[in-house]
Protein backbone atom coordinates (compact mmCIF):
# COMPACT_ATOMS: atom_id res chain seq x y z
CA UNK A 1 0.00 0.00 0.00
CA UNK A 2 2.69 2.63 0.76
CA UNK A 3 4.46 1.82 -2.51
CA UNK A 4 1.20 2.27 -4.43
CA UNK A 5 0.63 5.64 -2.76
CA UNK A 6 4.13 6.83 -3.70
CA UNK A 7 3.71 5.75 -7.31
CA UNK A 8 0.37 7.53 -7.49
CA UNK A 9 1.96 10.71 -6.11
CA UNK A 10 4.71 10.50 -8.71
CA UNK A 11 2.17 10.17 -11.51
CA UNK A 12 0.29 13.26 -10.37
CA UNK A 13 3.45 15.41 -10.57
CA UNK A 14 4.85 14.94 -14.08
CA UNK A 15 8.16 16.59 -14.91
CA UNK A 16 7.88 18.79 -17.98
CA UNK A 17 10.92 20.29 -19.67
CA UNK A 18 10.28 23.40 -21.75
CA UNK A 19 12.71 23.38 -24.67
CA UNK A 20 12.28 27.12 -25.23
CA UNK A 21 13.13 27.87 -21.61
CA UNK A 22 16.23 25.65 -21.74
CA UNK A 23 17.34 27.37 -24.94
CA UNK A 24 16.82 30.79 -23.35
CA UNK A 25 18.90 29.82 -20.31
CA UNK A 26 21.74 28.55 -22.51
CA UNK A 27 21.71 31.68 -24.69
CA UNK A 28 21.65 33.97 -21.65
CA UNK A 29 24.56 32.11 -20.04
CA UNK A 30 26.68 32.32 -23.21
CA UNK A 31 25.94 36.02 -23.70
CA UNK A 32 26.70 36.66 -20.03
CA UNK A 33 30.07 34.92 -20.37
CA UNK A 34 30.98 36.80 -23.55
CA UNK A 35 30.23 40.16 -21.94
CA UNK A 36 32.29 39.20 -18.91
CA UNK A 37 35.25 38.13 -21.07
CA UNK A 38 35.14 41.34 -23.11
CA UNK A 39 34.95 43.56 -20.03
CA UNK A 40 37.81 41.67 -18.41
CA UNK A 41 39.93 42.01 -21.56
CA UNK A 42 39.17 45.76 -21.64
CA UNK A 43 40.72 46.27 -18.21
CA UNK A 44 37.70 45.75 -15.93
CA UNK A 45 38.92 43.26 -13.33
CA UNK A 46 37.21 41.45 -10.47
CA UNK A 47 33.59 42.17 -9.69
CA UNK A 48 33.45 44.93 -12.29
CA UNK A 49 33.77 42.43 -15.13
CA UNK A 50 30.79 40.49 -13.72
CA UNK A 51 28.70 43.65 -13.32
CA UNK A 52 28.84 44.52 -17.03
CA UNK A 53 26.66 41.62 -18.31
CA UNK A 54 24.17 42.27 -15.51
CA UNK A 55 23.94 45.92 -16.55
CA UNK A 56 23.36 45.04 -20.21
CA UNK A 57 20.71 42.44 -19.42
CA UNK A 58 18.85 44.75 -17.02
CA UNK A 59 18.74 47.50 -19.65
CA UNK A 60 17.31 44.99 -22.14
CA UNK A 61 14.61 43.98 -19.65
CA UNK A 62 13.71 47.60 -18.83
CA UNK A 63 13.43 48.50 -22.51
CA UNK A 64 11.31 45.43 -23.23
CA UNK A 65 8.94 46.28 -20.38
CA UNK A 66 8.50 49.78 -21.79
CA UNK A 67 7.69 48.30 -25.21
CA UNK A 68 5.16 45.91 -23.66
CA UNK A 69 3.45 48.74 -21.79
CA UNK A 70 2.67 50.51 -25.08
CA UNK A 71 3.87 53.92 -23.82
CA UNK A 72 6.79 55.90 -25.26
CA UNK A 73 7.73 53.17 -27.71
CA UNK A 74 10.36 55.36 -29.38
CA UNK A 75 12.42 55.52 -26.17
CA UNK A 76 11.88 51.79 -25.55
CA UNK A 77 13.12 50.85 -29.02
CA UNK A 78 16.08 53.21 -28.75
CA UNK A 79 17.43 51.75 -25.50
CA UNK A 80 16.52 48.20 -26.54
CA UNK A 81 18.72 48.56 -29.64
CA UNK A 82 21.54 50.09 -27.57
CA UNK A 83 21.57 47.13 -25.17
CA UNK A 84 21.16 44.65 -28.03
CA UNK A 85 24.15 46.12 -29.88
CA UNK A 86 26.23 45.92 -26.70
CA UNK A 87 25.31 42.27 -26.15
CA UNK A 88 25.66 41.26 -29.81
CA UNK A 89 28.93 43.16 -30.15
CA UNK A 90 30.44 41.27 -27.23
CA UNK A 91 29.35 37.95 -28.71
CA UNK A 92 30.91 38.78 -32.08
CA UNK A 93 34.08 40.29 -30.57
CA UNK A 94 34.83 37.17 -28.54
CA UNK A 95 34.32 34.83 -31.53
CA UNK A 96 37.95 35.16 -32.63
CA UNK A 97 37.59 38.43 -34.54
CA UNK A 98 39.28 40.39 -31.75
CA UNK A 99 42.53 39.73 -29.96
CA UNK A 100 41.49 39.78 -26.31
CA UNK A 101 45.14 40.07 -25.27
CA UNK A 102 45.49 43.36 -27.16
CA UNK A 103 42.17 45.23 -27.01
CA UNK A 104 42.14 48.51 -29.01
CA UNK A 105 41.83 51.81 -27.23
CA UNK A 106 38.44 52.69 -28.68
CA UNK A 107 36.94 49.50 -27.28
CA UNK A 108 38.40 50.24 -23.84
CA UNK A 109 36.75 53.67 -24.03
CA UNK A 110 33.37 52.15 -24.95
CA UNK A 111 33.55 49.61 -22.13
CA UNK A 112 34.61 52.24 -19.59
CA UNK A 113 31.77 54.58 -20.64
CA UNK A 114 29.05 51.93 -20.65
CA UNK A 115 28.02 52.36 -16.95
CA UNK A 116 27.02 56.00 -17.54
CA UNK A 117 25.04 55.05 -20.66
CA UNK A 118 23.27 52.19 -18.86
CA UNK A 119 22.46 54.38 -15.86
CA UNK A 120 20.95 57.07 -18.09
CA UNK A 121 18.89 54.58 -20.08
CA UNK A 122 17.64 52.70 -17.03
CA UNK A 123 16.65 55.92 -15.27
CA UNK A 124 14.75 57.27 -18.27
CA UNK A 125 12.95 53.97 -18.86
CA UNK A 126 12.04 53.36 -15.24
CA UNK A 127 11.21 56.85 -13.98
CA UNK A 128 10.25 58.59 -17.21
CA UNK A 129 6.74 60.04 -17.13
CA UNK A 130 4.77 58.80 -20.15
CA UNK A 131 2.59 61.25 -22.04
CA UNK A 132 -0.92 61.48 -20.66
CA UNK A 133 -3.61 60.12 -22.96
CA UNK A 134 -6.63 61.53 -21.10
CA UNK A 135 -8.91 63.72 -23.18
CA UNK A 136 -10.05 67.14 -21.91
CA UNK A 137 -13.16 67.10 -19.75
CA UNK A 138 -14.90 69.72 -21.92
CA UNK A 139 -14.78 67.65 -25.12
CA UNK A 140 -16.65 64.38 -25.70
CA UNK A 141 -14.46 61.31 -25.67
CA UNK A 142 -14.29 59.48 -29.03
CA UNK A 143 -15.46 55.89 -29.01
CA UNK A 144 -12.65 53.38 -28.65
CA UNK A 145 -12.12 51.04 -31.61
CA UNK A 146 -9.81 48.67 -29.70
CA UNK A 147 -11.83 47.29 -26.81
CA UNK A 148 -15.45 48.38 -27.20
CA UNK A 149 -17.57 46.68 -29.90
CA UNK A 150 -19.11 48.72 -32.66
CA UNK A 151 -22.42 50.21 -31.52
CA UNK A 152 -25.60 48.87 -33.02
CA UNK A 153 -28.11 51.30 -34.51
CA UNK A 154 -30.01 51.20 -31.23
CA UNK A 155 -26.81 52.08 -29.31
CA UNK A 156 -25.74 54.94 -31.58
CA UNK A 157 -24.88 58.37 -30.22
CA UNK A 158 -27.63 59.25 -27.72
CA UNK A 159 -29.77 62.28 -28.47
CA UNK A 160 -28.88 65.52 -26.85
CA UNK A 161 -30.70 66.92 -23.89
CA UNK A 162 -32.47 69.41 -26.16
CA UNK A 163 -34.34 66.54 -27.84
CA UNK A 164 -35.44 65.08 -24.48
CA UNK A 165 -36.30 68.17 -22.47
CA UNK A 166 -39.45 70.09 -23.46
CA UNK A 167 -38.96 73.64 -24.58
CA UNK A 168 -39.24 75.96 -21.60
CA UNK A 169 -39.59 79.70 -21.50
CA UNK A 170 -36.71 81.58 -19.90
CA UNK A 171 -37.33 82.68 -16.34
CA UNK A 172 -35.81 85.55 -14.49
CA UNK A 173 -33.88 84.96 -11.29
CA UNK A 174 -31.95 81.91 -10.08
CA UNK A 175 -33.15 78.50 -11.32
CA UNK A 176 -35.27 76.47 -8.96
CA UNK A 177 -33.71 73.31 -7.50
CA UNK A 178 -36.32 71.06 -9.14
CA UNK A 179 -35.30 67.45 -9.78
CA UNK A 180 -34.22 66.42 -13.25
CA UNK A 181 -36.87 64.95 -15.58
CA UNK A 182 -36.95 61.14 -15.63
CA UNK A 183 -36.29 61.07 -19.38
CA UNK A 184 -33.10 63.11 -18.95
CA UNK A 185 -31.98 60.92 -16.05
CA UNK A 186 -32.49 57.82 -18.21
CA UNK A 187 -30.45 59.38 -20.99
CA UNK A 188 -27.69 60.34 -18.53
CA UNK A 189 -27.62 56.81 -17.12
CA UNK A 190 -27.17 55.42 -20.64
CA UNK A 191 -24.31 57.85 -21.30
CA UNK A 192 -22.68 56.96 -17.95
CA UNK A 193 -22.95 53.21 -18.67
CA UNK A 194 -21.37 53.68 -22.11
CA UNK A 195 -18.54 55.75 -20.58
CA UNK A 196 -17.90 53.10 -17.88
CA UNK A 197 -17.85 50.30 -20.50
CA UNK A 198 -15.37 52.16 -22.69
CA UNK A 199 -12.98 53.59 -20.06
CA UNK A 200 -13.55 51.43 -16.98
CA UNK A 201 -14.19 54.48 -14.75
CA UNK A 202 -17.28 56.38 -13.66
CA UNK A 203 -18.16 59.50 -15.58
CA UNK A 204 -17.47 62.81 -13.86
CA UNK A 205 -19.87 65.73 -13.67
CA UNK A 206 -17.98 67.89 -16.18
CA UNK A 207 -17.94 65.17 -18.82
CA UNK A 208 -21.61 64.39 -18.17
CA UNK A 209 -22.51 68.07 -18.62
CA UNK A 210 -20.56 68.20 -21.90
CA UNK A 211 -22.20 65.02 -23.25
CA UNK A 212 -25.73 66.15 -22.36
CA UNK A 213 -25.29 69.85 -23.16
CA UNK A 214 -27.00 71.00 -19.95
CA UNK A 215 -26.03 73.64 -17.35
CA UNK A 216 -23.73 72.60 -14.53
CA UNK A 217 -26.43 72.80 -11.75
CA UNK A 218 -28.65 70.46 -13.72
CA UNK A 219 -25.71 68.13 -14.41
CA UNK A 220 -24.91 68.02 -10.68
CA UNK A 221 -28.54 67.19 -9.90
CA UNK A 222 -28.47 64.37 -12.45
CA UNK A 223 -25.16 63.07 -11.08
CA UNK A 224 -26.63 62.80 -7.57
CA UNK A 225 -29.50 60.70 -8.92
CA UNK A 226 -27.09 58.39 -10.79
CA UNK A 227 -25.08 57.47 -7.67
Amino acid sequence: MPATGRSRAVRTLPVRVDAVLVQAVIAAALSFAHLHDLASAAGQDGWKAWAYPVSVDLLLVAAWRRLRSGEAKAAGWCWFLVALVASLGANVATAGLLDLDDVPAWLRILVAGWPAVAFLGGTLLTHGSPKSIETPATTPEPPSTDTAPEPTPAEAEPPTAAAVLPAAEPKSGPPSPSPAPPALVALARKVADEHRTRTGTDIDTSTLRARLGVPMPLAEAIATQLT
